[in-house]
């Protein structure tokens, strides 16, 4: 079955339910090794040799939702909260800018001191001071606010549904609805963001028919990224005690949103390096992905915005980061982008 799958690929058909779950299945490492070399010539075919940087700014870590895996959902006590002010933000988007990033984007939790008019006020700020494209990860809002944001100059927004199995999805977010995390993607879109989402694997409850069908989900809204990471568990949520998800995993569901997606972004995650600090991005880049997220919040933040226990470069600054990433990079012979990494989606 292996090898009518990979003649598939190679002929560019379209993968069914059944060939993803045989392929998330795939033990023995050469059958890997062909799966990931194929993924690798979709990406260098649709997405290009260059690997595009996104500086994350973790601006606040209130959030008003309750999702069970979260270190900030709002029943956490432990958590220190903060909130980045107004110029502290556009002083990171100008350190951001000067390091060569051409996208920033502003990830918080749900929020809602950040009103849409304060929102607006820091969007347009931004445009007027800095070249960069602007991507929002700032969780479920109004349509008529997305639409507020996408006038000011934000571009792109980024809202994963973590698994598109409905009963998980409910009893991962107790206090949110699987349809109306749909429907927002699906406006998102109509208002002309370039829209991103994702998933964690290793959830637990979580099956490889999940996956597939997370997979076949990622094509039907044709996003323009995909946030694939996996599942750390963290101490201070309802979900303590599990088990992790895991690299291997992780790589094949990279490789088979790349074959499924083609145009999609795709990061190599920090949630992939923090469990193979040694060379977890680099090898997510081999075989897939072609974007990263350097974190340029501000070092005083980082430990507080915990959506799992043990991020790496919590304690690097900026600038330290920036030296990093490019190093890791170039050490696989990838150009990094000098562009915005705008949706190379055909029209």
């Amino acid at each position: 079955m292996l090898e009518e799958i990979l003649q598939k690929i190679d002929n560019e058909q379209d993968l069914n339910k059944e060939d993803l779950v045989f392929l998330l299945g795939l033990k023995r490492r050469e059958d890997l090794e062909a799966l990931y070399h194929r993924a690798d010539l979709y990406r260098k075919k649709y997405a290009g040799e260059e690997v595009h940087l996104r500086g994350l700014i973790e601006f606040s870590n209130y959030c008003r939702k309750n999702c069970c895996y979260c270190g900030i959902r709002r029943d956490n006590v432990k958590a220190r909260r903060y909130r980045m002010p107004n110029e502290e933000i556009l002083s990171t988007v100008t350190l951001a800018e000067k390091l060569g990033y051409r996208t920033v984007v502003l990830q918080s939790g749900e929020d809602m001191y950040f009103t849409a008019d304060r929102l607006v006020d820091l969007i347009k700020r931004i445009k007027q001071q800095s070249d960069v494209a602007i991507t929002l990860s700032i969780g479920e809002r109004p349509r008529e606010e997305y639409e507020r944001f996408f006038k000011a100059g934000a571009d792109r927004t980024l809202i994963r549904f973590e698994t598109s199995n409905r009963v998980l999805y409910q009893k991962l977010h107790p206090d949110s609805d699987y349809d109306e995390r749909m429907t927002q993607l699906k406006w998102q879109k109509e208002i002309g963001f370039q829209v991103g989402s994702g998933i964690m694997i290793g959830l637990p409850g979580q099956t490889m028919e999940d996956l597939a069908g997370d997979i076949l989900k990622f094509k039907e809204l044709e996003l323009d990224m995909v946030g694939v990471g996996p599942y750390i568990c963290h101490q201070d949520t309802p979900l303590k005690g599990n088990d992790n998800g895991t690299v291997e995993m992780t790589f094949k569901v990279i490789a088979l949103t790349r074959i499924v997606t083609r145009y999609a972004h795709i990061p190599a995650t920090t949630a992939l390096a923090t469990l193979r600090q040694a060379d977890g991005r680099e090898r997510a880049l081999q075989l897939g992905a072609n974007v990263v997220m350097p974190n340029v919040t501000p070092v005083e933040y980082r430990s507080a915005y915990e959506l799992y226990p043990a991020k790496v470069c919590i304690y690097e600054d900026a600038e330290k980061c920036h030296g990093c990433i490019h190093g890791r990079i170039f050490s696989i012979d990838r150009p990094v982008s000098k562009g915005y990494g705008h949706s190379v989606w055909p029209g």
